[in-house]
């Protein structure tokens, strides 16, 4: 089986990457975004957002908005999380960004395991975000909007320190959910926040 950075979509011309961002935080919408992009204008510098700091991923989000032939950013809120739970949303919020693209793609890449259910071909690629450049483009987006989103809840909120640690069950977050409590924005069916809530109404 050829290693998916030999895969060729060269036969396709228009291909879409699809990621998303915020599945682990237990608070606040997971962000999808999906990018096609633009044959003759090169972005250089795409890799796996995660690996890159937050002054290299807000540069490239304008060069991707400004370059890409089409992107689309679309997400599934904390009520949806914890009615379908936190893979059906973010398959959720992954259809609603490639069906949100003003271009049909004709093919569609997505980093993961599995596919949304899509009227286009698609094919999902483990660790797809550091080995096509448009999920690394897409990763970008996701993760730009979904952390711009935890420091306005920050800005609401300070006493929790949103901007710190972007919602993840870090000790310094865990403390300060366990002082003051869960906000509407948090995820109730993810364990610690059901934990609390729980222990709230005994």
């Amino acid at each position: 089986m050829q290693s998916s950075l030999m895969l060729d979509f060269s036969q396709y011309a228009r291909v879409a990457g699809v990621d998303e961002a915020g599945r682990g935080p237990l608070v606040g919408n997971v962000v999808a975004a999906a990018v096609i992009l633009h044959p003759d204008n090169q972005i250089l510098g795409l890799a796996d957002s995660k690996k890159l700091s937050e002054k290299k991923r807000e540069a490239l989000y304008d060069e991707i908005m400004e370059k890409a032939l089409c992107w689309a950013v679309a997400s599934a809120s904390p009520v949806e999380i914890d009615q379908i739970n936190i893979l059906h949303a973010s398959m959720l919020a992954m259809k609603r960004a490639v069906m949100s693209l003003n271009v049909n793609p004709d093919y569609v890449v997505i980093d993961g395991n599995r596919c949304p259910d899509l009227p286009y071909p698609s094919e999902a690629i483990v660790k797809g975000d550091a080995k096509v450049a448009a999920i690394s483009a897409a990763s970008i987006l996701a993760k730009v909007v979904r952390d711009r989103e935890m420091y306005l809840l920050h800005e609401q909120y300070p006493e929790y320190a949103f901007n710190k640690h972007k919602g993840y069950p870090t000790a310094q977050h865990m403390s300060a959910l366990k002082k003051y409590g869960p906000l509407p924005e948090y995820r109730k069916s993810f364990r610690p926040v059901a934990q609390l809530l729980e222990t709230s109404v005994r």
